[in-house]
């Protein structure tokens, strides 16, 4: 994944912050946000 520096940066403060690896901090943002909208997939045996 391509960031800009500084957004980059931010991201690994806010990491730091929450003593998470950048790329833990993303995973979760980007799980949260699926979460927020509902759009995360069903679990279970439905799931293809």
């Amino acid at each position: 994944m391509r960031l800009d520096p500084e957004l980059y940066k931010a991201v690994q403060k806010w990491a730091d912050d929450e003593f998470r690896s950048v790329n833990g901090q993303l995973e979760w943002m980007i799980h949260k946000g699926l979460k927020d909208a509902r759009r995360l997939p069903k679990k279970g045996k439905d799931r293809e």
